[in-house]
């Protein structure tokens, strides 16, 4: 039987604790599951590098021991990453209408590139499902707590980050 392989986009500027929920519980549902992380940001206020974003998902990754989940960069069309990975399945999260709007746009789009590969679109933990980074960021610049929203890792790179 093939192994079954998901690749989790995200720009993760700053990883949330939603997004973290995200991999936790789509590491449980594939053999493989690949984080994959924009290697640029077009949105406003980015905190962080690429690199510095992957050393986080990583960190997290390794001290939850998901042993199955990989984190790379992504820069290229998200359709190409998933052939050359080997992936048939595009995790993307949903928090709100608005959310699934642009997200159904985006899967259409990637469905026309490559019809081989599904999209499935999952909710946060109703408890995080209000999390969103450019809150965490907003937060973090006012130097909010942002303990609620983060994990750990992610917690004290945005301590550094606004010093």
């Amino acid at each position: 039987m093939a192994e079954r392989v998901a690749v989790y986009p995200g720009t993760f500027d700053p990883m949330t604790r939603g997004h973290f929920d995200l991999i936790e519980r789509s590491a449980r549902l594939y053999d493989k599951l690949i984080v994959a992380v924009a290697a640029t940001s077009s949105k406003d206020g980015a905190m962080f590098s690429a690199e510095d974003r992957l050393a986080m998902i990583r960190e997290d990754v390794a001290k939850a021991k998901l042993d199955n989940v990989e984190v790379k960069i992504l820069d290229t069309l998200l359709v190409d990453f998933c052939r050359r990975e080997g992936a048939r399945v595009v995790i993307r999260g949903v928090r709100v209408y608005s959310d699934f709007e642009y997200e159904f746009q985006m899967a259409l789009v990637n469905r026309r590139l490559a019809p081989e590969i599904e999209t499935l679109f999952m909710m946060p933990s109703e408890n995080l499902a209000y999390v969103t980074a450019s809150t965490v960021r907003e937060i973090a610049r006012y130097s909010g707590d942002t303990g609620p929203f983060v994990t750990e890792a992610v917690q004290v790179r945005l301590a550094k980050a606004v010093e």
